[in-house]
C-alpha cells in the first residue's frame, strides 16, 4: 500500500512539474500514457499520411484544441509560432480507426461461453470487464466504435459511453444501440427448464409493441436501433427470418422521426431483402449473401458488415485448426459472400463483431479483408471514411481534413502495404489528446 501511494506521489509530481514547464500533463494509467493539453497547437508530419481516401506523402497537419485546422501538402502549410513537432518519419498517419461492429460487454466465447456471460454474470462484473475492452480498442488505433447491442446488460453500454465522454476511462468515441430488439421466441439464452425466468439476450417485442419498445430504449440512450431480422429459430435450428416487412418499416419509421437510423442483423437473403426494403442503413454479417440481395443493397445504398472475424473465430472455438484442416462450409460460405459483395459493387464497412474475438484485436477483421480478396488500400477505406459514412460522422470523423476531429494514429510501416502494420500503433490521438501504446 505504501509503495503504491509513493508511485502515485511520484507521478502526480512528475505532471505537476510538466503542467507548470509546458502546459502538457502526463498521466500514466496501467501501461499507456496520456498527454492531454490546453489548446496548445500541434504541426504533425509522417513518412506517409493516408487522408481517409488516398495515401498521401510529404503532407503535414495541423491540430489545435480537438481540431483539425489544416492539412495538405508540406510546402503550402507554414509551421505555426510555437507548434509543438511530432514526426514520425517511418511511419503512416491515418484518421482515427472506425470499429463498425462491436460488442464491449462480451469476451471471448472460448473464455467463457456466450450463455453463462449473459445469464450469469452480473451488469457491475461485466462493466467493469468492458472498462478494460474500450481501453484496448482505443489503444489499438481505433477512437470511435458502433457498438451493437449489450447482449443482456440493460443499457450499460450508455453508461460506460457517459463515463468515457467524462474523461472517467479511456475509450473510443462509442455510438450504442442499448438492448437491441428480437422478435418474441427467437433469441437466446435457450434451453434451460421454462420454469425458470430466464435472462434473454436483447428486448423482445412484437407487432405494435415495437413502437413502445422502440421509443424507450431511444429515450434511455440508444443512438440507433439494432434489429435481428433473423436468427436461429428455425425447426433445425438454422437462421430464419423473424420479423415481418411490415414490422421493420413499423421500426425504421420510429427510428427515423427521432433522427436515429435501424441497422440489422440478417444472414438469410429473404432476412436481408426485408430489412433493406424496412430500412435498414447496414447489414450485419450476412452470411448467405447472393447476388440478387447484393444488388437490391447496392441500389438501396446500403452498407455490409462482413464480420469474418467473428465467424472464423467461432468455428475455431470449435475446434477447426486454420491452416491445418479443410476450411468449414462457414468460413466458405462466408469467402463466397464477400466474393458477391465485392463483384457487385456493394459498399464494405468494417466490423469485425469484436467481442466474440478479443477487443484490441480489432485488426484481425481487416487482415481477413485482404485475405479474402479486398486490396488494403480499400480495407483502410473501409475503417475510415467508409465506415465514417455509414455512422453518418463523415463531417466529424474518418478524414484528415480541415474541419474534423483531432482523430489521428500512427503506425508503424506502411498499412497500404500490408494491412498487419495496423497492429503496431505508436501514437493515438482522440480529440487532441495524445494516447501512447
Amino acid at each position: 500500500m505504501k509503495t503504491n501511494l509513493k508511485n502515485r506521489l511520484l507521478v502526480s509530481a512528475a505532471a505537476m512539474l510538466l503542467l507548470f514547464c509546458s502546459n502538457i500533463v502526463i498521466i500514466t494509467t496501467c501501461n499507456a500514457q496520456v498527454f492531454s493539453s490546453n489548446n496548445l497547437v500541434y504541426y504533425i508530419s509522417a513518412g506517409k499520411v493516408f487522408d481517409g481516401e488516398n495515401m498521401q506523402q510529404n503532407w503535414a497537419v495541423i491540430v489545435q484544441g480537438n481540431t483539425i485546422t489544416a492539412a495538405g501538402p508540406k510546402d503550402k502549410i507554414a509551421v505555426p509560432a510555437n507548434a509543438k513537432l511530432i514526426n514520425y518519419p517511418n511511419a503512416t498517419l491515418t484518421p482515427g480507426l472506425i470499429e463498425g461492429h462491436s460488442h464491449i460487454l462480451l469476451y471471448p466465447y472460448n473464455l467463457t461461453d456466450w450463455d453463462t456471460q449473459v445469464a450469469k454474470e452480473s451488469d457491475a462484473y461485466r462493466t467493469a470487464r468492458a472498462t478494460v475492452h474500450v481501453k484496448k480498442t482505443l489503444m489499438a488505433g481505433f477512437t470511435t466504435a458502433r457498438d451493437l447491442g449489450s447482449e443482456g446488460a440493460g443499457y450499460a453500454d450508455v453508461a460506460i459511453k457517459r463515463a468515457i465522454e467524462d474523461g472517467i476511462i479511456p475509450g473510443p468515441r462509442l455510438m450504442v444501440a442499448g438492448r437491441a430488439i428480437v422478435a418474441t421466441g427467437s433469441y437466446g439464452p435457450k434451453g434451460y427448464d421454462l420454469d425458470q425466468q430466464i435472462m434473454i439476450g436483447a428486448e423482445e417485442a412484437d407487432g405494435n409493441n415495437l413502437i413502445k419498445v422502440v421509443r424507450d430504449q431511444i429515450g434511455k440512450g440508444a443512438d440507433l436501433i439494432k434489429v435481428y431480422a433473423d436468427y436461429r429459430w428455425g425447426l433445425n435450428d438454422e437462421a430464419m427470418p423473424t420479423f415481418t416487412l411490415d414490422e421493420l418499416k413499423l421500426m425504421n419509421e420510429v427510428t427515423r422521426s427521432s433522427g436515429r437510423v435501424m441497422v440489422a442483423h440478417a444472414k438469410t437473403n429473404e432476412a436481408m431483402q426485408r430489412a433493406i426494403l424496412g430500412g435498414a442503413v447496414t447489414i450485419e454479417h450476412g452470411d448467405l449473401l447472393n447476388a440478387e440481395t447484393a444488388l437490391l443493397m447496392k441500389q438501396k445504398g446500403v452498407v455490409y458488415y462482413p464480420t469474418l472475424a467473428a465467424t472464423e473465430s467461432v468455428t475455431q472455438y470449435k475446434g477447426w485448426k486454420k491452416g491445418v484442416d479443410t476450411e468449414p462450409e462457414a468460413v466458405t460460405q462466408k469467402r463466397k459472400a464477400f466474393k458477391i459483395a465485392m463483384d457487385h459493387g456493394v459498399t464494405i464497412g468494417m466490423g469485425g463483431d469484436v467481442g466474440v474475438f478479443a477487443h484490441g484485436e480489432n485488426v484481425l477483421e481487416m487482415e481477413l479483408m485482404v485475405n479474402y480478396g479486398m486490396k488494403p488500400l480499400h480495407v483502410l477505406q473501409a475503417a475510415t471514411s467508409i465506415n465514417a459514412k455509414a455512422l453518418q460522422l463523415q463531417n466529424k470523423i474518418g478524414f484528415i481534413k480541415a474541419g474534423h476531429l483531432a482523430d489521428l494514429v500512427f503506425f508503424e510501416g506502411d498499412p497500404s502495404v500490408s494491412i498487419s502494420a495496423l497492429r503496431k500503433p505508436l501514437w493515438v490521438m482522440k480529440d487532441g489528446v495524445i494516447y501512447i501504446p
